[in-house]
């Protein structure tokens, strides 16, 4: 019996010995393990962030042509779509920014543009349900380089930088459907016209006061954002925005449309064709006393790189 509990007695002992030995090693790995010093920020997981870039160029040229046409013409058009989106509970903040411009140059009529934009939006959404939200909204809109109107053989200076600019404030409901569709409504919404060059001031262009650098109207607002990707080759984005004075003619609501559809040919190059709608009642069309306010049209269509961040 003595012998049965020496050889127990050995037996624990040798566990104990190998347990504390498995232990220390153990310690000493983690001893020298690398501690890393930087803890992820979880805060950028919220963000979902990207950018599309579009370039298209055209050009041709003719010698003793006998159908006749310009001996010289290229085209240049280019977008640049950039967006960040942030998601915690029930707070949202949506930002885009576009940015597109294009060129022309003929024999016959010479070099002129005929894109420039740059369009911020920025809206603070706070869920109430799946789907609405209450939500603030900022857009300012203008362009970079100076424009000019061709009518009748004549050129006139039509606008510049900040001239003109549009600033929306808004306060309103957001209604999203999904991914897709965003619809925004506001029945107080403030909206700023800037026109910072004093010579189109002084003719009182875009609605100002002759003279005056800027003019201020209260009204309402309404916003359609509408994307969708069909599938992995065609893609479209379309916006409306809608604004009604309460100082002056509230049922002659102004308008401006984007229209952007897209579609893939190869692994960079792409189709695109772009069509913009302006229609402002302050707005004369060649900026004569005679002339009124019309429906401003723009399309563009083109083939080129397209390159998605």
């Amino acid at each position: 019996m003595k012998k049965v509990s020496v050889l127990i007695i050995l037996l624990a002992s040798c566990l104990t010995v190998l347990s504390q030995d498995a232990i220390i090693k153990k310690l000493q790995v983690e001893s020298l393990r690398t501690i890393k010093k930087d803890i992820p920020d979880s805060t950028w997981k919220k963000w979902k962030a990207g950018a599309l870039y579009n370039i298209n160029v055209g050009q041709s040229s003719l010698s003793n042509w006998a159908a006749g046409g310009d001996d010289f013409s290229l085209t240049i058009s280019t977008s640049l779509n950039l967006h960040g989106f942030y998601k915690k509970k029930k707070h949202s903040w949506d930002n885009t920014l576009d940015i597109n411009f294009g060129y022309v140059n003929t024999t016959s009529l010479g070099s002129r543009k005929n894109d420039d934009r740059f369009d911020f939006v920025s809206k603070y959404g706070y869920s109430l349900d799946k789907h609405l939200n209450l939500a603030s909204l900022v857009n300012f809109r203008s362009q970079f380089f100076k424009g000019y109107t061709y009518h009748d053989n004549t050129k006139s200076f039509a606008s510049a930088l900040l001239s003109p600019a549009y600033v929306v404030t808004s306060l309103g409901m957001d209604y999203k459907a999904g991914k897709s569709l965003s619809i925004f409504v506001s029945p107080v919404t403030s909206r700023w016209i800037i026109v910072k060059d004093d010579s189109l001031s002084a003719r009182g262009e875009y609605g100002v006061v002759p003279g005056s650098h800027s003019l201020n109207h209260l009204g309402a607002f309404a916003t359609i954002n509408y994307q969708k990707a069909f599938n992995k080759y065609v893609s479209y984005r379309g916006r409306i925005d809608l604004f009604s004075n309460y100082k002056k003619d509230p049922l002659n609501a102004d308008l401006y449309m984007t229209n952007s559809l897209s579609a893939k040919v190869a692994k960079i190059l792409a189709f695109s064709w772009n069509v913009d709608m302006i229609y402002d009642d302050d707005v004369k069309v060649f900026g004569k006393e005679s002339s009124s306010p019309a429906l401003q049209l723009k399309s563009i269509i083109g083939v080129g790189l397209q390159i998605k961040i």
